[in-house]
């Protein structure tokens, strides 16, 4: 699928069918929301504008959204926070696709053993991902995180690689070229799969995106797909590649990604092949209030039909350095009211959907511990290694250990435990019990993840970079939502 450029595009020009117009009143969204009753998408769209009789945010209305969403949440899920121990291991960033709000990507044939150049992209073969991933587990984590480009060297299995050669021209007709183009065979995504999976750690892997591109140019299902991968040790599936489910935002921001009806059906495919899944939700970059409802409304209907869907994860977009700004289509991203707001009726709206996240990579410490009493319950993960949120001008940071958490979490009067991906095995923490570190992982034994000295050299690293100052910046891409 094709589309126009970041230059060619011009805000005015975008003739959206959907905007904040509705039929309802605040007073009557808000009433329904109070009162437990299934709110719609022009409901929606009164909280999440504070009313669209007027413009701007009003802050009074705000603050009744956010007190509302803060009680169901108390409700629904009660007064932790849960976190996980995990290790991000993004395999490549090669890619073809084109999205015009990342910045993670490098074009493919930057790595072709011929290339002429440098560049600052990676690929890791499985041999190397599977270092990565032995190196996390002997720390401790429970979860290991994988998300990345669509490499056209890769494939599903060996069958896959012969498939897409038996194309007249694999490039232009499926995004493929073989292995021995590149510098780095990315091995298969059952080969990578394999060599994640190290003593039982729980692999979440493999978006509708990545799953698209190991089923192109067959007729394969998605369930087949993810079957396939289960059984080379895939755990669940990231709700990535979403973005904003209305396609007639993603034909601006990401024409080469399916479209919405391809990532609601891969998301069936992945919970039909036994998968626990997430949700996502990119905005603050072209969409409209009502484009972000539609999305929720979406999501809520996914979930009546599966029950698969284990959070919502809300990506508040981070403009610096992807095409979309530099080229002026937009000036920045979504403000700290439009943040609040977004997890405010996100934990209102998703009435089937217990877990709602925030992100200290996303907002910095300060404002993730304050979406905590706008109805998120979730603080992500430990990550060890963040590659795509810092790659698009992210600036909060890579790691956080467990003592970050327990301290962040207890001043805000919540209660700090870990969690399993799947939010089935959890642990409360007691906070006099420091040093604190994982337990669940299958090595995990409650050692902290790192050495006090090893610390405070990453911090410094950080600092450093400029990455613990607090900014408005946020995420490209693809980032993996745990």
């Amino acid at each position: 699928m094709s589309g126009p450029s970041a230059a060619e595009l011009d805000p005015d020009d975008f003739g959206f069918e959907h905007v904040p117009e509705t039929d309802q009143s605040f007073e009557n969204a808000l009433a329904k929301a109070r009162d437990g009753v299934r709110l719609t998408v022009d409901d929606g769209v009164e909280l999440l504008t504070t009313g669209t009789d007027a413009d701007g945010i009003d802050q009074r209305r705000k603050e009744q959204v956010l007190e509302l969403a803060d009680r169901r949440r108390a409700e629904r899920v009660g007064e932790a926070v849960t976190f996980v121990a995990n290790v991000n291991n993004n395999v490549t960033t090669a890619c073809n696709t084109g999205c015009l709000f990342c910045n993670f990507k490098d074009t493919a044939h930057q790595f072709e053993a011929d290339h002429d150049g440098d560049h600052d992209g990676f690929t890791k073969t499985p041999a190397e991902s599977r270092d990565v991933v032995r190196a996390a587990v002997d720390r401790g984590v429970s979860e290991v995180t994988s998300v990345s480009g669509l490499h056209p060297a890769f494939a599903l299995t060996d069958e896959h690689h012969e498939i897409l050669r038996g194309h007249d021209d694999p490039a232009r007709d499926v995004n493929y070229k073989p292995p021995e183009r590149y510098a780095v065979d990315p091995g298969t995504y059952v080969e990578q799969m394999r060599a994640m999976s190290v003593d039982d750690v729980h692999l979440h892997s493999m978006t509708p995106e990545e799953a698209y591109h190991a089923r192109r140019g067959t007729d394969w299902s998605y369930r087949e797909v993810y079957e396939t991968l289960a059984d080379a040790g895939l755990d669940s599936a990231p709700g990535t590649a979403a973005e904003i489910l209305v396609d007639e935002v993603r034909d601006v921001i990401c024409p080469g990604k399916i479209d919405t009806a391809g990532w609601m059906d891969a998301i069936r495919g992945a919970v039909d092949a036994g998968l626990d899944v997430t949700s996502t939700m990119m905005y603050g970059h072209v969409e409209t209030e009502m484009h972000r409802v539609v999305h929720l409304k979406r999501i809520r209907d996914l979930q009546d039909e599966t029950g698969g869907i284990t959070e919502f994860v809300p990506l508040s977009f981070v403009h610096e350095r992807t095409p979309l700004f530099e080229h002026g289509v937009v000036d920045g991203g979504a403000s700290d009211d439009e943040d609040e707001l977004l997890i405010a009726v996100a934990r209102l709206f998703l009435d089937n959907v217990d877990n709602v996240q925030t992100s200290w990579v996303k907002y910095g410490d300060e404002k993730a511990l304050k979406t905590l009493s706008c109805g998120a319950n979730d603080f992500m993960g430990t990550i060890l290694s963040e590659e795509i949120t810092k790659r698009a001008g992210g600036s909060f940071g890579e790691f956080r250990s467990f003592d970050d958490y327990v301290e962040m979490v207890t001043s805000v009067g919540r209660v700090p435990v870990e969690r399993s991906t799947d939010y089935r095995t959890t642990r409360r923490i007691d906070p006099d019990d420091a040093p604190h570190g994982p337990t669940l992982g299958p090595r995990a034994d409650g050692t902290p993840l790192l050495g006090s000295d090893e610390r405070a050299e990453r911090v410094g690293d950080d600092t450093d970079r400029g990455d613990t100052d607090r900014g408005d910046t946020d995420r490209g891409d693809a980032t993996a939502d745990d």
